[in-house]
């Protein structure tokens, strides 16, 4: 399995340690969203193949959750080393069936290989104590131990950082995973199963079966076989998860969708928070669980604010990801375009005043591909489309306020409550502000909230457990209290 740089790539399902067909004998190609070419084929997994997938998992699960955690550590720092090894070739594929540009394609699994090295030290450091008791003669020992057959659900938008986000923590605690990769995007994730297998993980440890939400998401939800869920997904899937887990009692952790605000106090630098909105707002079209929706702008910094941002925006030069200088490509495909479009209808038609943006490019490339420029709208009301539900598309929204009161109320207003960000030129005041915002992260003059020894994860109805940080660890794992009598030795 795999491909040669720029080469159509066929990749199967990967169960207990072989490359296999669909049961069914489903296949998918997936096309190049700046082209329309074709960037190779996969297998896509039925309700048949989970069960397959799960029995080989269940089988792994004891010799995986017994192996000393110093030889988990050893197999995930080789398959990192191969990543590594192989980051060109990885990204080149992700470019191709994403369309980001190939230095985030770059970016993004050079993340994900920091995370698969974090884990697997994380993995040799799970202890257990001794807890205070009540009488003389008990102690009591807290020890930790892997909850058992993970499901890993991976979206589109950054299959390769999220899958390690998924599989890292989830081996190093000594779960076993069955990893639903997205049917759009899952090539570069097949060349990552790949470094896996040559670096040793046992057969049945990692499944790996793409597949549709509807298909096998819900197998995977509702199977009694698997004892926990770790899905990134939009707030709908989450609960739909959720239903179906319910069966067994499946452990969840779910990161789910936002609609992210990004406030600018009126003391700012406005070219400095425009700079930093931009591009949250329009990495990677937009199309990021923690992007920038709604900007909350003082009004005694509007002008200067908005000038600032138009004159960012206007700066993006849209283009294929492969060629070199292209730092912004197209969408995934038309669903996408139509969504975003319909987004900027609404809010012009409640008064919105589009300042740049929102057209479909011509000509060459842009003929072929699925190409957006991306829009700022000034003034929408609250209750617009682009202000109320996740556009994941390049789109932003600019609000008005006049204080920081009602800021942090327009803020919290949705039930939402994933990512923030504060922009201010008094630190006192900005953090003052974002301690009132109701979200898992909110960074404060800084346009991104994930660190990697930090948990990442949603209030309200953007989820809930943590990813990263140890907290990404500990979700894998269940607690036992062993309270024991000593007899007296005298």
């Amino acid at each position: 399995m795999g491909a040669a740089e720029g080469a159509v790539m066929d990749r199967k399902l990967y169960i207990d340690g072989r490359w296999v067909d669909a049961i069914g004998g489903g296949s998918a190609v997936i096309h190049d969203p700046a082209t329309g070419e074709p960037v190779g084929t996969s297998a896509i997994a039925t309700a048949a193949d989970v069960d397959a997938a799960v029995v080989a998992a269940t089988r792994a699960f004891p010799a995986w959750a017994g192996m000393h955690p110093d030889k988990r550590a050893q197999i995930m720092h080789r398959a990192a080393d191969l990543i590594a090894e192989r980051i060109d070739a990885i990204a080149d594929i992700l470019t191709r069936e994403q369309g980001k540009p190939v230095p985030d394609s770059k970016k993004e699994i050079a993340f994900g290989i920091e995370v698969i090295r974090y884990y697997a030290e994380e993995g040799r450091r799970v202890h257990g104590s001794i807890r205070p008791a009540s009488r003389g003669d008990i102690r009591n020992l807290v020890t930790s131990h892997p909850v058992g057959v993970v499901a890993g659900i991976i979206p589109w938008n950054y299959p390769v950082d999220l899958y390690a986000w998924k599989v890292a923590p989830v081996l190093a605690a000594g779960c076993v995973l069955v990893a639903k990769p997205p049917h759009e995007t899952p090539l570069a994730i097949g060349m990552v199963v790949q470094c896996f297998e040559e670096a040793g993980l046992p057969a049945g440890v990692l499944n790996d079966i793409p597949g549709t939400g509807p298909e096998v998401g819900a197998a995977l939800s509702a199977h009694d076989g698997i004892h926990m869920i770790t899905a990134t997904a939009s707030v709908p899937a989450g609960q739909a998860i959720m239903r179906a887990a319910a069966g067994n009692l499946k452990r969840l952790s779910l990161e789910l969708g936002g609609q992210c605000p990004f406030i600018v106090l009126d003391d700012a630098d406005p070219v400095e928070a425009a700079a930093g909105a931009a591009r949250r707002s329009f990495s990677n079209m937009g199309q990021i669980c923690i992007a920038v929706n709604r900007i909350i702008v003082g009004k005694g910094i509007h002008d200067r604010f908005v000038e600032a941002l138009v004159a960012e925006t206007e700066k993006i030069k849209l283009g294929h990801g492969v060629e070199p200088g292209v730092l912004y490509g197209p969408v995934l495909n038309e669903s996408v375009r139509t969504r975003t479009a319909r987004h900027l209808d609404d809010a012009v038609a409640r008064g919105g005043k589009l300042l740049t943006g929102g057209t479909v490019p011509k000509g060459g490339i842009f003929d072929k591909g699925f190409f957006y420029q991306p829009a700022v709208v000034d003034q929408v009301p609250e209750g617009a489309l682009a202000t109320s539900e996740e556009t994941f598309g390049p789109l932003a929204a600019v609000q008005v306020v006049d204080g920081d009161a009602e800021a942090i109320r327009i803020a919290n207003a949705l039930p939402f409550g994933l990512a923030a960000y504060v922009f201010s030129g008094d630190l006192e005041r900005g953090w003052s502000v974002a301690e009132k915002i109701e979200a898992g992260a909110v960074g404060v003059n800084v346009n991104d909230t994930s660190d990697l020894q930090a948990p990442f994860g949603g209030w309200k109805m953007s989820g809930m457990g943590r990813e990263l940080g140890p907290e990404g660890l500990n979700a894998f794992l269940e607690k036992k209290h062993l309270k024991i009598r000593l007899r007296s030795a005298v």
